[in-house]
C-alpha cells in the first residue's frame, strides 16, 4: 500500500530532563509551517542510526518532522488554481 507524506522543519527548542528515572527526556520541537497555537510538540529524545545505535537530541538541533499516513487514509485535494 503507497504512502502519503509531508516533511516539515522544526528546530529542538528545550531538552526536558525526566522527573522520574525510569522515564526518558523529551525534546520540545518547534514545528515551522505549523498553526501557532499547535507550534509546539514534545517527543521522547531518541533517534537511532542505520546501525541501531540510538543517541539523543541537542537543544538548537535543525530537525525534519514526517507526518505519513496510508493512502487509504487520506483524500484527494482539488488542483489550485
Amino acid at each position: 500500500m503507497s504512502k502519503k507524506r509531508q516533511k516539515l522543519r522544526g528546530t529542538v527548542q528545550k531538552i526536558i530532563k525526566p522527573v522520574f528515572p525510569n522515564e526518558v527526556e523529551k525534546a520540545q520541537i518547534d514545528v515551522q509551517g505549523a498553526d501557532p497555537l499547535y507550534r509546539e510538540i514534545r517527543v521522547e529524545s531518541v533517534v537511532t542510526d542505520k546501525e541501531g545505535k540510538k543517541a539523543g537530541l541537542r537543544a538548537g538541533a535543525e530537525v525534519d518532522v514526517i507526518v505519513e499516513a496510508d493512502s487509504s487514509a487520506t483524500t484527494t485535494k482539488p488542483d489550485s488554481i
